[in-house]
C-alpha cells in the first residue's frame, strides 16, 4: 500500500513538474513574441523615417560622409552618455569583442555609404524595389551560412513575387540613371554580406542590443573619416552655406541613427537574416507614403503598383527554422 502511495505521489510530481515546466515555457514563449513585435514595431518605425531623412540629408549637405560621420558619432556618445547616467545597459570596449565587430562595423558602414549615395543620385522608389528584391538571396545565405532551413513553398511563392515586382518596377522607372543603378548594384552586394555577417556576429557576440550599437558605431567613426578625407568630401564644407533646413536635416538624421541602430541590433538578435530582410522591405511602405505626399521626385503610377506589390507580397513570408534547434532552456 506504501509502495502505491508513493508510486502515486511520483506520478503527481511529475505531472505538477510536466504542467510547472509546460507554464513556463508558454510564459517565455509569450515574452518572447512580445519583444519580437515590439522590436518589429521600433525597427520598422525607424526604418520608414530613417530613408526620408537620410535622403533630406543629402540633399542639404551634398556630402554623404560627413552625415555618416555625423551620425555614427552623435549614436556614439549619445549611448555612452547614456550608459553613464543609468539610462540603457550597454558593454564597455573588450578586445576579444572588438575584433568581430571590426568587420560588423565596416560592413554596417559600407551598407550605410552606397545608401545614401544611392540616394543622392536615385528617387526613393529605386532603391526601396532593389531592397526588396534582396531576401531571395538572403534566404540562400541564411541556409548556407547561419543554419536556417530553406523557405517553404508559401514562403518561396512571397520571395518571388518579391522579386517579380521588382522586376517588373525597373521596366517602369522614368527616371532610369546609370549612375543611380550602379550605385545601387554596390548597395546589393554590400548589403548581403551586411546581413549574414551581422546576424552571425550578433548571434555569436554575447553584448546586449544598446552594446552592439555602441560597438558598431564607435568602430566605424574612424573608417567614415577616413572615406570623407579619401574622397574629398570634406572639402565642400569649406565654401558650403549652412541653412535652416541643412541644419535641421542633419540634426534629424543624427537622433533617427541612435534609434534606428538600437532597434536594428535589437531585432536582429531577435529572428532570421531573412525575415529580418524582409521585416525591412515591409516597413517601406510607410516610406513610399511619406514620399509620395512631400517629394517630386517618384516613380509612375505603374511603377508605384508594381512597388506595392512587392512590398505587400513579404506578408506571406514565414520564417525557416533551424536545421538544428536549440533546446528551450539553453536559450538565452
Amino acid at each position: 500500500m506504501e509502495m502505491k502511495n508513493h508510486a502515486g505521489n511520483q506520478q503527481d510530481n511529475m505531472k505538477e513538474s510536466s504542467n510547472s515546466s509546460s507554464e513556463l515555457e508558454k510564459k517565455e514563449a509569450a515574452a518572447l513574441y512580445a519583444k519580437i513585435v515590439f522590436g518589429i514595431i521600433a525597427y520598422a518605425s525607424c526604418s520608414s523615417m530613417m530613408l526620408i531623412i537620410n535622403k533630406l540629408a543629402v540633399t542639404f549637405l551634398p556630402a554623404p560622409s560627413v552625415v555618416l560621420f555625423c551620425q555614427l558619432l552623435t549614436s556614439a556618445v549619445a549611448i555612452k552618455l547614456m550608459h553613464e547616467g543609468g539610462l540603457v545597459e550597454s558593454d564597455p570596449l573588450i578586445a576579444e569583442k572588438v575584433k568581430p565587430f571590426m568587420l560588423v562595423a565596416i560592413a554596417f558602414l559600407g551598407a550605410l555609404y552606397t545608401n545614401v549615395k544611392t540616394l543622392q543620385y536615385a528617387n526613393v522608389e529605386t532603391f526601396i524595389v532593389f531592397r526588396s528584391s534582396t531576401p531571395i538571396l538572403i534566404a540562400f545565405l541564411d541556409y548556407v551560412f547561419l543554419g536556417r532551413q530553406l523557405p517553404n513553398m508559401r514562403s518561396w511563392l512571397s520571395l518571388m513575387a518579391i522579386l517579380m515586382g521588382a522586376i517588373a518596377y525597373v521596366f517602369t522607372d522614368s527616371n532610369f540613371e546609370v549612375k543611380a543603378y550602379t550605385w545601387v548594384m554596390a548597395w546589393f552586394v554590400v548589403f548581403a554580406f551586411d546581413q549574414v555577417y551581422i546576424k552571425f556576429a550578433v548571434d555569436n557576440v554575447k553584448l546586449t542590443p544598446w552594446g552592439r550599437s555602441y560597438y558598431t558605431n564607435l568602430l566605424a567613426v574612424v573608417p567614415v573619416f577616413l572615406l570623407g578625407v579619401v574622397t574629398r568630401e570634406h572639402e565642400i564644407l569649406t565654401d558650403f552655406e549652412w541653412s535652416t533646413a541643412s541644419i535641421f536635416a542633419l540634426s534629424a538624421s543624427c537622433v533617427a541613427g541612435v534609434l534606428m541602430s538600437y532597434s536594428q541590433f535589437l531585432l536582429r538578435g531577435l529572428i532570421s537574416a531573412t525575415s529580418f530582410t524582409v521585416v525591412g522591405t515591409m516597413c517601406k511602405i510607410g516610406t513610399v507614403i511619406i514620399n509620395c505626399m512631400i517629394w517630386d521626385k517618384h516613380a509612375s503610377m505603374e511603377g508605384l503598383i508594381a512597388l506595392f506589390i512587392c512590398i505587400f507580397s513579404g506578408l506571406f513570408y514565414q520564417q525557416s527554422p533551424l536545421r538544428n534547434p536549440i533546446p528551450t532552456h539553453t536559450r538565452n
